[in-house]
């Protein structure tokens, strides 16, 4: 039985004339006939009294109104439920993010949101937090992965659990991969690429101490993917975060911590009184579920 043709016949029952129920249901008077026939002939049972004026169910047809009307409710109720579970939620979040440790979490939110939400699709690109908070603020990104230190007045955030550790980056035969941690005088007059970002330079400096003001500083880069081929040719060596370099060439790049050692967090953030579309507002909510609860 079609739910269609269930539909018909509850609508007869109703206005107990075919003439009607097919006004009704904006058919012609000779298909919901045809309809019915059909029903009839598929149940093997009567299930009408065709009277001159009035149509009335036999008790069969008293027994599938019952049940037709069990079906069509519980078919209306699922269809609400499947198009409220959804919402058509669809579209691009944006997303900007530094190359951190923390992506990893990132992309675990990123999964179980589009598992959820299999329509929306993630706008994904990497720049430093100075330049996502810029792209926020004109409202070009929605959420921002940020490395701090960053000035959150404006935001909304979640500080995540995970330690971005700073690292130096050289080639594999160099006399420092020897060393299990490199020290401020490990590379007081070496050839150096440090990070673009004032605030995070100011980071840097207070690790260097008074050895900063002497440094060799041939590049600054915003992208330690870029810093890294410099190093590959032989042009210095580079200050980045670990977490931006897990699939480097380590026949070509590898790398020591710093010591002491030199960390820093991150943030998760997007901007307070901010208009999002409606997949955005669903992954902040999913964000905060997910981040604070655990």
């Amino acid at each position: 039985m079609e739910i269609r043709v269930l539909r018909y016949f509850l609508a007869v029952a109703r206005e107990e004339n075919i003439t009607k129920a097919a006004e009704v249901l904006h058919i012609t008077q000779p298909t919901l006939s045809r309809q019915l026939t059909q029903l009839e002939e598929e149940a093997g049972v009567r299930l009408f009294h065709r009277g001159a004026r009035k149509i009335t169910l036999t008790n069969e047809g008293i027994l599938l109104r019952r049940r037709a009307e069990e079906i069509l409710e519980l078919v209306n109720k699922t269809e609400q439920e499947l198009a409220l579970s959804e919402e058509q939620i669809e579209g691009t979040i944006t997303i900007g993010c530094g190359e951190l440790a923390a992506v990893q979490t990132l992309a675990g939110l990123c999964d179980a949101f589009h598992a959820k939400y299999p329509r929306v699709r993630f706008d994904l690109y990497t720049a430093t937090a100075d330049y996502v908070i810029e792209q926020m603020d004109k409202g070009l990104v929605d959420i921002g992965l940020l490395l701090e230190p960053v000035d959150m007045e404006k935001y909304e955030f979640i500080r995540l659990g995970i330690k971005e550790r700073w690292i130096v980056l050289m080639k594999p035969d160099d006399a420092l991969a020897a060393l299990e941690a490199v020290t401020a005088s490990d590379l007081e007059k070496l050839p150096l690429m440090l990070p673009r970002r004032l605030g995070v330079q100011s980071e840097v400096a207070s690790w260097f101490g008074d050895k900063y003001e002497n440094l060799n500083v041939v590049f600054t880069s915003n992208l330690s993917t870029n810093s890294a081929v410099m190093v590959e040719k032989g042009l210095g060596y580079s200050l980045v975060i670990e977490g931006g370099v897990p699939f480097l060439d380590q026949k070509k790049i590898t790398y020591r911590p710093l010591s002491p050692e030199l960390s820093a967090t991150s943030v998760i953030a997007w901007k307070r009184q901010q208009p999002f579309c409606r997949a955005a507002e669903k992954f902040i909510e999913q964000i905060r579920y997910l981040l604070e609860v655990s």
